[in-house]
């Protein structure tokens, strides 16, 4: 073993084993055809020197202890440059099924976990894509989206830094409401919060072990299903809009998008299974990811290297599971449900217990135990639901004018992954599904239709509509 080996994070153990082997796909498409010696220049001169993890594979020391180790990056080994069928004016089916396929394939351990792959054909919303894996082993959707968007420059301006959104507007209003509050409020939070934690790690270790969602539209329960292809997807919103209904429940951006995916899953599950919404529905529970870091934006690559860091790189998130409303005429309802769940979770230890727990199971039976425990957590849910931030204005990628991105995440044991982006004033949402069982274009259809439904019960003047 080398001096210089830093040893694997438990976490990472837990994202990388035979049992479990998470990655994160993120797609870039740009407004101009993509140009293969600048990304590989990009690569190599901006993307690896952010993170000495980018140039590292993991091995095992004589203990039988995973490290990470530094090695030379031969990068013909991680840029793919596809050749589709010539002759096409559009490659968008082409595209859907180079995902498809390489979504199947797991990142080699052979070399560093990560690669990226051009696409030199235009589809009906870009002239080009990069499409980039990165293993979750290397850290999570914040350490990943902070490395990336650290090597993204703002169109307008590349000398100007990237903005972010922010949520100090809604800590002040937390912050003013706390100082209000008196000493017996107080202890009414913390009794609420103890109570809480009680239902919610009782909860999360029931969901964990023995109780299993429902076979329903949204989860096929068959075994192996993060083996199985997948298409990707997505739908675009105003976020200009989300905060229109945001508004009316008094709640947060979070709140309504949750809420929102919820009332547009039980609209597909209508349209597939009319008796799925009925009062006996089935069980569906999401699996919600949060970041565990005390900060709300995305930190520098030097300040989130630093070991005391609230911003240190790495796998820092949690799960919390949110149970699914049941079916109402009222699309607000989904959304007030959504709200009451989330911040009740926000009142409780529950997700530090889960933390604490999964490190017992891997000190006492190894990191393999703590990767099946995770593994059936999501298993028995019926999807997972997670949330990032984007820049506010449009940015380039070394030349590459950027129109719009999403990420997934591959190999997830669920049917269906959702995941968001904020990007220029929009949320892009998009849908990870089980290719054959989900059907795609008509699960889109019934998110636009749900969002359009809340917006037009949020504002009162219909000229004022804005999706």
């Amino acid at each position: 073993m080398e001096e210089d080996d830093q040893p694997v994070s438990p976490t990472a153990q837990y994202m990388s084993s035979s049992v479990l082997n998470l990655t994160i796909l993120v797609v870039f498409d740009s407004t101009v055809p993509a140009d293969d010696s600048k990304a590989v220049w990009a690569l190599e001169n901006i993307f690896l020197p952010l993170n000495p993890r980018f140039s590292s594979i993991m091995v095992r020391d004589e203990d039988g202890v995973q490290k990470w180790r530094k090695v030379k990056v031969k990068l013909e080994e991680h840029v793919k440059v596809p050749v589709f069928p010539q002759g096409l004016e559009k490659y968008d089916e082409c595209l859907q099924e180079y995902i498809t396929k390489i979504s199947m394939e797991p990142l080699p351990f052979s070399r560093p976990l990560w690669d990226v792959s051009i696409i030199k054909y235009p589809t009906s919303t870009a002239a080009g894509n990069f499409l980039i894996r990165l293993h979750h082993a290397l850290g999570d959707g914040y350490s990943l989206m902070a490395a990336l968007f650290a090597c993204l420059k703002r169109a307008d301006d590349p000398s100007l830094p990237l903005t972010l959104p922010s949520s100090s507007e809604d800590k002040k209003a937390e912050n003013r409401q706390r100082k209000r509050c008196s000493l017996f409020h107080d202890f009414l939070r913390f009794s609420s919060a103890c109570v809480n934690t009680v239902a919610d790690f009782g909860w999360s270790l029931m969901k964990s072990t023995v109780i299993e969602d429902s076979v329903s539209p949204i989860r096929s329960g068959v075994p192996f299903v993060e083996s199985r292809p997948t298409t990707l997807s997505y739908v675009t919103f105003s976020l200009r809009g989300i905060k229109r209904i945001k508004e009316k429940v008094n709640g947060s951006v979070n709140d309504v998008l949750v809420g929102m995916i919820f009332h547009g899953l039980h609209l597909y599950m209508q349209e597939v299974d009319p008796w799925s919404n009925n009062k006996s529905s089935p069980q569906v529970t999401a699996l919600v990811l949060l970041n565990t870091r005390a900060i709300t934006s995305y930190k520098s690559m030097e300040e989130m290297r630093e070991p005391n860091s609230k911003a240190r790189w790495g796998n820092q998130f949690a799960f919390m599971h949110i149970p699914m409303p049941r079916f109402d005429d009222n699309p607000f309802h989904f959304v007030l449900e959504a709200q009451k769940y989330i911040r009740a979770k926000r009142f409780s230890f529950g997700i530090h217990l889960t933390g604490a727990l999964l490190e017992i199971i891997r000190k006492l039976r190894g990191p393999q135990a703590a990767s099946g425990y995770m593994l059936k957590t999501s298993t028995n849910s019926s999807l997972m639901i997670s949330n990032m931030i984007g820049p506010m204005e449009q940015v380039q990628l070394h030349g590459h004018p950027i129109s719009g991105l999403h990420f997934t995440l591959i190999h997830t044991p669920q049917s269906l992954t959702i995941t968001i982006l904020s990007y220029m004033g929009n949320v892009r949402v998009a849908f990870s599904a089980e290719k054959g069982f989900i059907d795609s274009q008509l699960l889109v259809s019934c998110m636009e239709k749900s969002f359009e439904m809340l917006y037009e019960v949020a504002v009162a003047n219909k000229e004022d509509q804005v999706y």
